[in-house]
């Protein structure tokens, strides 16, 4: 498999949650979507400003160009708004491996089906398509939601990346390395499918 195959843009759609190639065309929406929470503002994640969403765009879609980023713009169903951002980022074709990261919501959607389907296609599409080994999940130490959602997936912590990033106030990032691994997604997957079940029984909306 080579990188342009494994970052080779594609759609990934469900009852809750489509997810579409990231564009420029994009920015407008992604920019008012980042001001629900006022997201830019959390200081133990990178996530752009309304003014910086051009830039984060651009250098998103440079990576993917380069073969590392496959970047998607997240859109809430059946409203057809957009609500964020999400990747496959760090991608290793020779494995193949990648990362599900660069990921955020606006506020509304966040804790909904939304987030429980758009992992399930993205994982689906990493193990079932695209073959690959394993796939990561990262975050910051401190960032206890985020740990606790990936924890509740069934990923699997590999270890902590002490002092690994500066962040934008200063601060020194550990970042916790999790993953699933390809005989781990069956199981995975089951759990997906089951929180989806239940949320349509009772009528949820992403």
């Amino acid at each position: 498999m080579t990188a342009s195959s494994l970052a080779g843009p594609v759609i990934l759609s469900g009852r809750y949650v489509r997810l579409e190639p990231l564009s420029v065309a994009h920015v407008p929406a992604l920019a008012d979507a980042v001001r629900d929470g006022e997201l830019w503002k959390l200081w133990y994640t990178a996530i752009p400003s309304p003014d910086d969403m051009m830039t984060e765009t651009e250098r998103r879609l440079d990576l993917q160009r380069r073969g590392s980023m496959l970047p998607f713009a997240v859109v809430s169903m059946p409203s057809g708004r957009i609500v964020g951002m999400t990747s496959f980022m760090n991608i290793d074709a020779v494995t193949p491996r990648a990362e599900i990261g660069s990921t955020w919501y606006a506020r509304s959607v966040q804790r909904t089906p939304l987030n429980t389907e758009a992992k399930l296609l993205l994982l689906g599409h990493a193990f079932d398509v695209l073959g690959c080994l394993a796939v990561e999940l990262r975050t910051h130490v401190l960032n206890q939601q985020s740990r606790r959602a990936i924890e509740r997936l069934g990923a699997r912590l590999d270890g902590i990346l002490r002092h690994h990033q500066v962040m934008r106030n200063g601060t020194i990032r550990d970042t916790c390395v999790y993953s699933i691994t390809a005989p781990e997604w069956p199981a995975v997957q089951a759990l997906l499918r089951g929180w989806l079940d239940a949320a349509d029984q009772v009528g949820v909306a992403g």
